[in-house]
Protein backbone atom coordinates (compact mmCIF):
# COMPACT_ATOMS: atom_id res chain seq x y z
CA UNK A 1 0.00 0.00 0.00
CA UNK A 2 3.07 2.36 0.27
CA UNK A 3 2.67 3.43 -3.42
CA UNK A 4 3.64 7.18 -4.49
CA UNK A 5 0.14 8.03 -4.69
CA UNK A 6 -0.74 6.99 -1.55
CA UNK A 7 2.33 8.66 0.44
CA UNK A 8 1.02 11.92 -1.48
CA UNK A 9 -2.15 11.68 0.19
CA UNK A 10 -0.80 10.81 3.46
CA UNK A 11 1.60 13.46 3.58
CA UNK A 12 -1.30 15.79 3.29
CA UNK A 13 -2.95 14.36 6.87
CA UNK A 14 -2.21 15.96 9.94
CA UNK A 15 -1.02 14.34 13.09
CA UNK A 16 -0.27 14.90 16.62
CA UNK A 17 3.76 13.60 16.39
CA UNK A 18 5.40 17.24 16.01
CA UNK A 19 8.22 16.95 18.54
CA UNK A 20 11.28 18.62 18.88
CA UNK A 21 14.85 18.49 20.41
CA UNK A 22 17.85 19.43 21.75
CA UNK A 23 19.15 20.30 24.97
CA UNK A 24 20.80 23.88 26.60
CA UNK A 25 22.26 24.17 30.31
CA UNK A 26 19.87 25.27 31.97
CA UNK A 27 18.01 24.11 35.29
CA UNK A 28 15.78 20.92 35.67
CA UNK A 29 12.84 23.16 36.35
CA UNK A 30 11.68 26.13 34.93
CA UNK A 31 9.12 28.71 36.40
CA UNK A 32 5.42 28.31 34.77
CA UNK A 33 5.19 32.34 34.04
CA UNK A 34 5.63 32.28 30.66
CA UNK A 35 5.49 35.12 27.56
CA UNK A 36 3.22 37.48 26.21
CA UNK A 37 3.51 37.78 22.40
CA UNK A 38 4.48 41.45 21.20
CA UNK A 39 0.44 42.58 21.04
CA UNK A 40 0.22 41.71 24.35
CA UNK A 41 -2.66 39.24 22.72
CA UNK A 42 -1.68 36.12 23.54
CA UNK A 43 0.14 34.05 26.75
CA UNK A 44 2.23 31.31 26.26
CA UNK A 45 2.16 29.47 29.91
CA UNK A 46 1.52 25.97 31.33
CA UNK A 47 -1.45 24.15 30.85
CA UNK A 48 -4.27 23.38 33.26
CA UNK A 49 -5.77 20.03 33.31
CA UNK A 50 -9.06 21.47 31.44
CA UNK A 51 -6.67 22.73 28.91
CA UNK A 52 -5.33 18.66 28.99
CA UNK A 53 -8.58 17.73 28.41
CA UNK A 54 -9.29 20.03 25.59
CA UNK A 55 -6.04 19.10 24.09
CA UNK A 56 -6.90 15.73 24.42
CA UNK A 57 -10.48 16.00 22.44
CA UNK A 58 -8.87 18.95 19.63
CA UNK A 59 -5.91 15.50 18.47
CA UNK A 60 -8.94 13.45 18.78
CA UNK A 61 -10.93 15.56 15.71
CA UNK A 62 -7.52 15.64 14.47
CA UNK A 63 -7.85 11.91 13.66
CA UNK A 64 -5.01 11.31 15.40
CA UNK A 65 -7.07 8.78 17.66
CA UNK A 66 -5.50 9.27 21.10
CA UNK A 67 -5.37 6.43 23.56
CA UNK A 68 -7.71 7.03 26.49
CA UNK A 69 -5.81 8.31 28.91
CA UNK A 70 -2.18 8.84 27.67
CA UNK A 71 -1.76 12.66 28.18
CA UNK A 72 -3.09 12.03 31.69
CA UNK A 73 0.04 9.16 31.83
CA UNK A 74 2.46 11.69 30.28
CA UNK A 75 0.95 14.85 33.08
CA UNK A 76 1.33 12.57 35.63
CA UNK A 77 5.39 11.37 34.43
CA UNK A 78 6.27 15.24 34.23
CA UNK A 79 3.88 18.03 35.38
CA UNK A 80 5.24 20.86 32.99
CA UNK A 81 4.75 18.48 30.09
CA UNK A 82 1.86 20.38 28.50
CA UNK A 83 1.81 24.20 27.65
CA UNK A 84 -0.80 26.74 25.90
CA UNK A 85 -1.32 29.04 24.03
CA UNK A 86 -4.07 30.91 25.55
CA UNK A 87 -6.06 34.47 25.05
CA UNK A 88 -7.93 35.57 27.87
CA UNK A 89 -9.31 31.93 29.39
CA UNK A 90 -9.68 30.68 25.68
CA UNK A 91 -7.27 27.87 24.81
CA UNK A 92 -6.01 28.40 21.33
CA UNK A 93 -3.30 25.97 21.05
CA UNK A 94 -1.15 23.76 22.78
CA UNK A 95 1.22 21.06 22.81
CA UNK A 96 4.00 18.86 24.86
CA UNK A 97 6.97 18.88 26.16
CA UNK A 98 8.19 15.66 28.07
CA UNK A 99 11.12 15.74 29.40
CA UNK A 100 12.17 11.79 30.59
CA UNK A 101 15.86 12.74 32.19
CA UNK A 102 18.42 15.48 31.99
CA UNK A 103 19.10 14.02 28.34
CA UNK A 104 16.27 13.84 26.44
CA UNK A 105 12.79 15.25 26.01
CA UNK A 106 10.39 14.99 22.70
CA UNK A 107 7.85 16.94 21.85
CA UNK A 108 4.12 16.37 20.11
CA UNK A 109 0.65 16.90 20.31
CA UNK A 110 1.17 20.25 18.37
CA UNK A 111 -2.31 21.58 17.60
CA UNK A 112 -3.44 25.38 17.09
CA UNK A 113 -7.31 26.07 16.80
CA UNK A 114 -8.10 26.28 13.27
CA UNK A 115 -9.83 29.70 12.88
CA UNK A 116 -6.33 30.48 14.49
CA UNK A 117 -3.72 29.18 12.15
CA UNK A 118 -1.65 31.15 9.27
CA UNK A 119 -0.87 33.96 11.23
CA UNK A 120 2.41 32.99 11.96
CA UNK A 121 1.30 32.06 15.46
CA UNK A 122 1.73 28.75 15.55
CA UNK A 123 5.60 29.01 14.51
CA UNK A 124 6.41 31.13 17.77
CA UNK A 125 4.72 28.86 19.78
CA UNK A 126 6.82 25.82 17.99
CA UNK A 127 9.38 27.61 18.66
CA UNK A 128 9.00 28.57 21.98
CA UNK A 129 8.00 24.77 23.43
CA UNK A 130 11.60 24.03 21.96
CA UNK A 131 13.18 26.72 23.71
CA UNK A 132 11.50 25.35 27.04
CA UNK A 133 12.24 21.71 26.74
CA UNK A 134 15.99 22.92 26.13
CA UNK A 135 16.46 24.82 28.67
CA UNK A 136 14.95 21.91 31.14
CA UNK A 137 17.51 19.76 29.31
CA UNK A 138 21.71 19.28 29.70
CA UNK A 139 23.57 21.32 27.05
CA UNK A 140 24.45 18.23 25.48
CA UNK A 141 20.73 16.76 25.32
CA UNK A 142 18.60 15.12 22.71
CA UNK A 143 15.06 16.17 21.75
CA UNK A 144 12.97 13.85 20.00
CA UNK A 145 9.32 14.77 17.89
CA UNK A 146 7.47 12.66 15.27
CA UNK A 147 6.49 14.98 12.28
CA UNK A 148 4.06 15.13 9.07
CA UNK A 149 6.15 15.00 5.91
CA UNK A 150 4.83 18.78 5.23
CA UNK A 151 6.69 20.31 8.09
CA UNK A 152 9.82 18.67 7.54
CA UNK A 153 11.67 21.94 6.06
CA UNK A 154 10.34 23.77 8.97
CA UNK A 155 11.19 21.20 11.60
CA UNK A 156 14.66 21.25 9.90
CA UNK A 157 14.89 24.96 10.01
CA UNK A 158 14.32 24.40 14.25
CA UNK A 159 17.71 22.28 14.35
CA UNK A 160 16.08 19.11 13.51
CA UNK A 161 17.14 15.93 11.66
CA UNK A 162 15.46 13.44 9.97
CA UNK A 163 16.14 9.79 11.25
CA UNK A 164 13.63 7.82 9.18
CA UNK A 165 10.12 7.19 9.05
CA UNK A 166 7.14 5.78 10.91
CA UNK A 167 4.12 4.60 9.29
CA UNK A 168 1.09 3.98 10.87
CA UNK A 169 -0.41 0.11 10.12
CA UNK A 170 -4.38 -0.45 10.48
CA UNK A 171 -6.24 -3.30 10.09
CA UNK A 172 -8.69 -5.69 12.03
CA UNK A 173 -7.42 -7.59 15.10
CA UNK A 174 -7.59 -11.24 14.66
CA UNK A 175 -4.06 -13.89 16.42
CA UNK A 176 -4.17 -16.34 18.18
CA UNK A 177 -4.06 -16.85 22.07
CA UNK A 178 -0.01 -18.09 23.04
CA UNK A 179 -0.39 -20.35 26.33
CA UNK A 180 3.11 -19.47 27.17
CA UNK A 181 2.78 -15.89 26.88
CA UNK A 182 2.67 -13.67 30.51
CA UNK A 183 -0.18 -11.05 30.95
CA UNK A 184 0.13 -10.54 35.06
CA UNK A 185 1.67 -7.26 34.71
CA UNK A 186 2.87 -7.37 38.80
CA UNK A 187 5.24 -10.24 37.46
CA UNK A 188 6.18 -8.67 33.76
CA UNK A 189 6.93 -5.12 35.46
CA UNK A 190 10.68 -5.47 36.60
CA UNK A 191 11.54 -7.52 33.30
CA UNK A 192 9.83 -4.64 31.03
CA UNK A 193 11.56 -1.84 32.86
CA UNK A 194 15.06 -3.75 32.58
CA UNK A 195 14.17 -5.08 28.69
CA UNK A 196 12.55 -1.12 27.75
CA UNK A 197 15.93 0.60 29.12
CA UNK A 198 18.24 -1.12 25.36
CA UNK A 199 15.14 0.04 23.54
CA UNK A 200 13.98 3.86 24.57
CA UNK A 201 16.28 6.51 24.65
CA UNK A 202 15.74 7.25 28.31
CA UNK A 203 15.03 5.56 31.66
CA UNK A 204 11.54 6.20 31.83
CA UNK A 205 10.11 4.32 34.38
CA UNK A 206 7.14 6.44 35.99
CA UNK A 207 5.76 6.64 32.94
CA UNK A 208 5.68 3.01 32.12
CA UNK A 209 4.49 2.23 35.66
CA UNK A 210 1.14 4.94 34.56
CA UNK A 211 1.55 3.63 31.18
CA UNK A 212 0.63 -0.15 31.91
CA UNK A 213 -1.77 0.68 35.02
CA UNK A 214 -4.76 1.41 33.06
CA UNK A 215 -8.22 -0.11 32.55
CA UNK A 216 -8.55 -2.06 29.30
CA UNK A 217 -5.42 -2.46 28.92
CA UNK A 218 -3.75 -6.04 27.91
CA UNK A 219 -0.06 -6.73 28.64
CA UNK A 220 1.97 -9.15 27.20
CA UNK A 221 5.70 -10.58 27.83
CA UNK A 222 7.61 -14.01 27.07
CA UNK A 223 10.53 -15.39 27.91
CA UNK A 224 12.64 -18.02 26.99
CA UNK A 225 14.07 -19.90 29.98
CA UNK A 226 14.86 -17.94 32.91
CA UNK A 227 15.16 -14.77 30.09
CA UNK A 228 12.54 -12.17 29.07
CA UNK A 229 12.71 -11.78 25.66
CA UNK A 230 10.24 -9.10 24.70
CA UNK A 231 6.80 -7.29 25.40
CA UNK A 232 3.77 -5.72 23.87
CA UNK A 233 0.81 -3.56 24.90
CA UNK A 234 -2.36 -3.45 23.68
CA UNK A 235 -4.28 -0.05 24.52
CA UNK A 236 -8.18 1.47 24.63
CA UNK A 237 -8.14 4.00 21.84
CA UNK A 238 -10.64 6.82 20.91
CA UNK A 239 -11.44 4.16 18.31
CA UNK A 240 -10.18 0.62 19.14
CA UNK A 241 -6.40 -0.44 20.07
CA UNK A 242 -3.06 0.30 19.34
CA UNK A 243 -0.13 -2.07 19.68
CA UNK A 244 2.51 0.32 21.51
CA UNK A 245 5.08 -0.98 22.21
CA UNK A 246 5.93 -3.94 20.85
CA UNK A 247 9.58 -4.77 21.56
CA UNK A 248 11.11 -8.13 20.96
CA UNK A 249 14.86 -9.65 20.42
CA UNK A 250 13.24 -11.21 17.20
CA UNK A 251 10.94 -11.99 14.84
CA UNK A 252 9.54 -15.24 16.11
CA UNK A 253 8.91 -13.15 19.95
CA UNK A 254 7.35 -10.83 18.34
CA UNK A 255 4.71 -12.19 16.33
CA UNK A 256 3.80 -14.52 19.46
CA UNK A 257 3.44 -11.59 21.63
CA UNK A 258 1.31 -9.67 18.49
CA UNK A 259 -0.72 -12.67 17.84
CA UNK A 260 -1.68 -13.08 21.49
CA UNK A 261 -2.47 -8.93 21.84
CA UNK A 262 -4.41 -9.31 18.83
CA UNK A 263 -6.66 -12.48 20.16
CA UNK A 264 -7.44 -10.46 23.20
CA UNK A 265 -9.15 -7.68 20.98
CA UNK A 266 -10.14 -9.77 18.47
CA UNK A 267 -12.79 -7.61 15.36
CA UNK A 268 -11.50 -4.51 16.79
CA UNK A 269 -9.79 -1.76 14.69
CA UNK A 270 -5.99 -1.65 15.67
CA UNK A 271 -3.33 0.07 14.63
CA UNK A 272 0.15 0.44 14.98
CA UNK A 273 2.91 2.46 14.12
CA UNK A 274 6.10 0.76 12.73
CA UNK A 275 9.97 2.43 12.56
CA UNK A 276 10.14 2.15 8.15
CA UNK A 277 13.59 0.82 8.65
CA UNK A 278 12.47 -2.62 10.43
CA UNK A 279 11.47 -3.92 7.36
CA UNK A 280 10.93 -7.56 9.39
CA UNK A 281 8.33 -5.88 11.53
CA UNK A 282 7.15 -4.26 8.95
CA UNK A 283 6.62 -8.07 7.07
CA UNK A 284 4.91 -8.76 10.50
CA UNK A 285 2.28 -6.12 10.21
CA UNK A 286 1.63 -7.09 6.23
CA UNK A 287 1.12 -11.12 7.83
CA UNK A 288 -1.70 -9.77 10.37
CA UNK A 289 -3.90 -7.36 7.60
CA UNK A 290 -2.26 -4.54 8.46
CA UNK A 291 -2.18 -1.61 6.41
CA UNK A 292 -0.76 1.61 5.82
CA UNK A 293 -2.68 4.64 6.67
CA UNK A 294 -0.49 7.11 8.10
CA UNK A 295 2.89 8.44 8.51
CA UNK A 296 5.55 10.47 10.08
CA UNK A 297 9.16 11.31 10.00
CA UNK A 298 11.24 11.01 13.16
CA UNK A 299 13.19 13.77 13.80
CA UNK A 300 16.02 14.64 16.42
CA UNK A 301 17.65 17.67 17.46
CA UNK A 302 20.92 16.76 18.89
CA UNK A 303 22.72 13.57 18.60
CA UNK A 304 20.43 10.32 17.39
CA UNK A 305 20.24 8.02 20.53
CA UNK A 306 21.57 4.32 20.20
CA UNK A 307 18.68 2.14 20.69
CA UNK A 308 18.39 -1.68 19.58
CA UNK A 309 15.96 -0.29 17.02
CA UNK A 310 15.82 -3.77 15.19
CA UNK A 311 14.26 -4.95 18.35
CA UNK A 312 11.12 -2.05 18.00
CA UNK A 313 8.78 -3.76 16.12
CA UNK A 314 6.10 -1.03 17.37
CA UNK A 315 6.71 2.25 18.83
CA UNK A 316 5.10 3.32 21.84
CA UNK A 317 3.52 6.71 20.73
CA UNK A 318 4.41 8.85 18.01
CA UNK A 319 2.86 11.83 20.73
CA UNK A 320 5.17 11.11 23.56
CA UNK A 321 8.41 8.75 21.83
Amino acid sequence: MRTAKRRAILSKRKHPGDKAKTAKAAPAKVEASEVTTDDGEFQFVQMTDRDVAELGDWSAQEGWNPGLGDLGVARASDPEAFVAIRRGDALIGGGSIIRYDDKFGFMGLFILRPDMRGRGLGGKFWRWRRDRLKARLDADATIGMDGVYEMTPFYERGGFVAAGRHLRMQGVAQGRADSDVVSDKERLIDDILAFDAGRFPAPRETFLRNWLDRPGLHVAGLYRGDKFVGYGVARPCRDGFKIAPLFATDVVTADRLLGDLMARITGEQVQIDVPETNLTALALASKYGLEEVFGCVRMYHGAAPQIFTENVYAVTSLEFG
